[in-house]
């Protein structure tokens, strides 16, 4: 059964903020910096759509966006964002069930791969990586082990819960850096946040 996270749609937001304050969208504002003005983006797993607020605010109109999210609670609340001049097609599906007939300047991925196995995890990427431009660059924001003890207890306890919860397949962070390794992307910049446990990463595609 695909997991779904419809259930916490309504609280998903406010939990993130009490278990990391505001680290989450300090990774994920810092990502979007690197997006230049008229650029063609891909969101998958955009959640509450609270990004597209963040990017009508730095770029008020000129962005074309694909915003992909399964949970149609969260694309509920994700249409009611302000886009101002900014186009946005909203598509409510697992993003490798879509077959979109363009290519972006920008694909985002905000702990998007964490809930995911590591076939899951390929079959996904595989179907994001050729809608991507050559030199096209690939913002993705997750979660990582730095050896420190309290991190493995916290991301145990957060698979626990989103898996009773939400009906997410994983139980351990899957290979996401080899993935992109695999595939050739250059790490043109990286951000540390919540000391270490989330790395936000800028990729370009070769």
């Amino acid at each position: 059964m695909a997991a779904s996270f419809n259930n916490s749609a309504w609280f998903y937001d406010g939990l993130s903020r009490l278990v990391y304050g505001k680290a989450i969208i300090k990774a994920q504002l810092y990502l979007i910096s690197f997006i230049k003005p008229g650029s063609n983006i891909l969101i998958v797993g955009g959640g509450t759509g609270w990004i597209l607020d963040e990017l009508t605010k730095l770029q008020p109109s000129g962005l074309q966006i694909t915003y992909v999210e399964v949970a149609a609670d969260m694309m509920a609340l994700s249409r009611k964002r302000n886009t101002n001049g900014n186009k946005v097609v909203f598509i409510n599906d697992a993003v490798e069930n879509v077959n979109i007939a363009q290519q972006f300047d920008v694909a985002i991925t905000p702990f998007l791969f964490d809930n995911f196995v590591e076939q899951t995890l390929k079959t996904v990427f595989d179907h994001i990586h050729p809608l991507l431009k050559s030199n096209g660059l690939w913002l993705n924001c997750d979660f990582q082990l730095t050896g420190k003890w309290w991190q493995e207890v916290l991301l145990k306890s957060m698979f626990l819960f989103f898996r009773t919860i939400c009906g997410i397949e994983a139980g351990k962070l899957p290979e996401i850096d080899r993935c992109f390794a695999l595939n050739s992307y250059e790490i043109l910049d990286e951000k540390l946040f919540f000391n270490d446990f989330i790395v936000a990463r800028v990729y370009k595609k070769q």
